[in-house]
């Protein structure tokens, strides 16, 4: 087929990595095409969905970095719409809210002293009797704090988020995920304070600075890739809209030719020295021509999808949160978004509050092929359950699905992508893989950022002098620290040798085996 385009670089997907990349190469003279499924919005799963003048974050998205380079370059792209907004999220339980962090004194003193008592005693049951096979979530947390608690504070948010139950979830994540939190601290500490013999807060969590406040753009993230699409275009370079990808080959001389399908049907093809692929992993094996050996790994990769159903409710505001965790087994809601908490420009009407429900959930499962009305029906009537507004004040709704938002983690992931990934820089050096899908990582916003980032350098050195997969984030990285302290060098060391904590299910033991 006949090219349509001819660039110097392809760039699939116009989210964070994808745009990223086309910006950087934009300013260093490449010429680039970047395709983009959706007909309508650039940024992935960051960004910002409009509806009737009410703004939606899809998942909520604060711009905080440790890497003084992503910082200045979200200072470049958007140098005069970024605010200062104050950072709050809380839990909430049975009618009752409890700060995130956990604070394990307040959350005793919050359930009440029968509750509370009933926690204690469940406590010292697990640490009388601890479990001495300890494999799963589910154990460990119980012989931390005791059953009562983890199926109060830990089961029922943790299943809802990743579709799997606690006792197949690995017990070492459990292990970096909840550092610091000591009931016993706690409860010590505040008879101590109690009694005036200890004067200063604990709250049973070892000592940590955490983000007081958060930088974000006034309409959005979605502002963030607006604006780098708007700077790609104005040098001369394309992002092609509603151009989702076909197939993707290499001619005789090393060339890439990537097939796009318009919304109409028709096919546009690019040529290209060099591939940027933010797609999954999954749907870039199966358009390779031809495929690869391990597209069999490549079919086993799968991912965690949500959907978001947006309230309008007549009121100033329900609550001063960014977002509440909901912990709360009688919903299906595990997470409620305060837009307007975000930025007071994400909602239009200052007499209404305009609000978030995620649900979390697999494409195609029966959450995710509900009707828009239904799943709004659904929200009001859980916003009443949970006692959070009067479903007769909802004046309008809208339904957001975000396929693919999270890479699964299980047994065979790692291995699957290791395959994958290797066949592909042997067999394709000028295919480059960036971004959360891309690469089926687990990755925030500014380190799907650093890999594009890296993968420029790489194409101009013209040689991979920098390994992208040795790039993640632990998920501290955004509780603590300053922003922008890591300098050029110092950021990208910390990005390469950070790790993400993710669930992973437990691997089986040699009973398991045996049976």
């Amino acid at each position: 087929m006949q090219a349509d385009y001819t660039s110097d670089v392809a760039i699939i997907g116009a989210g964070p990595a994808g745009l990223t990349a086309a910006y950087l190469l934009t300013k260093k003279g490449y010429s680039v095409t970047v395709i983009e499924k959706d007909p309508v919005y650039v940024g992935g799963i960051s960004r910002t969905v409009e509806h009737d003048g009410f703004r939606f974050d899809i998942g909520g998205h604060r711009f905080f970095s440790k890497s003084k380079q992503v910082v200045d370059l979200w200072n470049e792209i958007l140098p005069d719409d970024f605010i200062q907004r104050p950072r709050m999220s809380r839990i909430y339980y049975e009618g009752k809210f409890y700060s995130y962090p956990l604070r394990a004194f307040e959350a005793l003193w919050n359930l009440g002293i029968w509750r509370s008592t009933l926690c204690m005693a469940s406590y010292a049951k697990a640490k009388v009797l601890p479990n001495r096979n300890v494999r799963s979530f589910e154990d460990w947390t119980i012989n931390q704090f005791g059953r009562k608690l983890y199926s109060i504070f830990f089961k029922t948010y943790t299943e809802k988020v990743w579709g799997m139950p606690c006792d197949e979830m690995s017990a070492d994540w459990a292990a970096q995920r909840i550092k610091g939190l000591s009931l016993w601290s706690a409860v010590t500490d505040g008879l101590k304070r109690s009694l005036g013999l200890n004067k200063k807060p604990n709250d049973g969590m070892a000592t940590k600075t955490l983000l007081e406040s958060f930088r974000y753009p006034r309409l959005g993230p979605g502002m963030m890739w607006d604006a780098a699409r708007d700077h790609v275009v104005a040098g001369g370079n394309r992002v092609l809209m509603g151009h989702a990808l076909k197939q993707l080959g290499e001619d005789g001389d090393g060339n890439w030719q990537v097939i796009a399908t318009k919304a109409d049907g028709s096919d546009v093809a690019i040529a290209a020295k060099h591939v940027i692929s933010s797609a999954p992993m999954r749907e870039l094996s199966a358009r390779l021509d031809p495929k690869p050996a391990t597209d069999v790994n490549a079919r086993e990769l799968r991912y965690r999808d949500f959907l978001t159903v947006a309230l309008m409710i007549r009121s100033d505001d329900l609550f001063p949160d960014n977002w509440i965790y909901i912990h709360d087994s009688k919903v299906k809601v595990g997470r409620v978004q305060n837009f307007r908490s975000w930025s007071p420009e994400m909602v239009p009407d200052p007499s209404l509050a305009c609000v978030g429900l995620e649900y979390f959930c697999f494409e195609g499962d029966g959450l995710w092929s509900r009707a828009d009305a239904d799943l709004i029906d659904l929200a009001k009537s859980e916003m009443a359950i949970l006692g959070l507004c009067d479903p007769a004040d909802v004046v309008g709704g809208a339904v957001v699905r975000q396929e693919k938002a999270y890479p699964v983690y299980d047994d065979d992931y790692a291995a699957n992508v290791d395959a994958l990934r290797r066949e592909l820089e042997a067999s394709h050096p000028n295919l480059h893989l960036v971004g959360r899908n891309g690469m089926h990582r687990y990755n925030n916003q500014d380190h799907a950022m650093m890999t594009a980032m890296l993968t420029v350098e790489n194409i101009v050195a013209g040689s991979r002098i920098y390994d992208i997969w040795q790039v993640n984030e632990d998920a501290e990285y955004h509780e603590a620290g300053e922003e922008g302290a890591d300098d050029d060098a110092a950021g990208i060391k910390a990005a390469l040798e950070s790790v993400r904590d993710v669930p992973g299910r437990i691997a089986p033991d040699d009973s398991d085996r045996a049976a």
